[in-house]
């Protein structure tokens, strides 16, 4: 059977607060509902609520004034973007040095599951992809994992490297618009084959980076893991104050 994608509450949400900021609902400078209405409205606890608001103020849709309320600001002029660790899969598969370890399809680990919202040991198409620098050596080993019904006709899991970044590619062959991305990142000891692909010890831990694409409406898309030697990679991010 499909698997059915319901997005969570707190995307639910942020939608529903963004196309009223966007339709004139929300004017610029007018007050929030408060937060009791919105668990009301949307049927869900307080702590979702306070996500999907803190979503939208840091991504500059709202303002926050001690005392007083959440207010509009207005839709954001700028969009931030595509951070580098995930560029490279996303926007341009080909470029640098580049080796696709395996793809295949596989039952979704407990992380993806959480990252698609789908349940733990649903099929997916796991595509892996090894990035080296001269002078470095590997520094992150990327895995894609799609559902198989969103893979199905796609080129997704053939073992050649795209000849266009996985947003583009899925875009065009099966009519996506992809809308946000959220990013998790943690560290954990390397596992499996990690060691000897990245070139570390055994014992040695990785920064791992989780992002999960979401659609224009919401729904988990596609999730991208990525596990980084920490002594191979710096973060650097640029965002604005006001």
């Amino acid at each position: 059977m499909p698997i059915e994608f319901v997005p969570p509450k707190y995307i639910v949400i942020v939608n529903a607060l963004q196309a009223r900021i966007e339709d004139g609902t929300y004017a610029p400078g007018a007050m929030l509902p408060s937060e009791t209405v919105l668990m009301n409205e949307f049927t869900t606890s307080r702590p979702t609520v306070v996500r999907s608001l803190e979503i939208l103020r840091q991504d500059g849709w709202i303002e926050t004034q001690q005392g007083k309320g959440r207010f509009v600001r207005s839709k954001p002029l700028g969009k931030r973007s595509v951070p580098a660790r995930a560029a490279g899969l996303l926007l341009d598969e080909a470029v640098g040095r580049v080796r696709i370890v395996d793809v295949g399809e596989v039952p979704a680990p407990s992380r993806t599951a959480f990252a698609l919202d789908i349940r733990e040991g649903s099929p997916v198409v796991v595509r892996r992809r090894l990035v080296s620098v001269d002078g470095l050596g590997p520094i992150e080993l990327g895995s894609v994992y799609v559902p198989v019904d969103l893979a199905d006709g796609t080129s997704v899991g053939s073992p050649d490297p795209l000849s266009e970044g996985l947003l583009e590619h899925l875009g065009k062959a099966k009519g996506l618009q992809f809308g946000h991305v959220t990013e998790r990142i943690s560290a954990r000891p390397a596992t499996g084959d990690e060691p000897e692909l990245l070139e570390i010890e055994s014992d040695d831990w990785v920064l791992t980076v989780l992002f999960a694409v979401h659609t224009r409406d919401g729904l988990p898309a596609f999730a991208l893991d990525v596990a980084i030697p920490p002594a191979r990679h710096e973060f650097e991010d640029s965002f604005p104050l006001t």
